[in-house]
């Protein structure tokens, strides 16, 4: 596969990304798969893989700044 922003391969590969949920709160998901670009680091989430961070997203405590949390496939 290649990148659709500058043409390069992409990879398959394991990595901590952080999602604001709210104005005040940062969740920082780890362990979490994505295809990312080996030129650009531009990424994407499969859909499985994003349906599973929506249902983590909507689980998190609202009233924390930070929580990270691990995804488990």
């Amino acid at each position: 596969m290649n990148c659709h922003t500058c043409g390069a391969r992409m990879s398959s590969l394991v990595t901590s990304l952080p999602f604001k949920t709210s104005p005040a709160t940062i969740v920082i998901l780890k362990n979490l798969p994505v295809i990312q670009c080996d030129n650009c680091s531009e990424y994407f989430l499969d859909d499985p893989v994003m349906e599973r961070v929506d249902v983590i997203l909507k689980n998190v405590d609202s009233s924390a700044e930070l929580e990270v949390v691990s995804y488990a496939a």
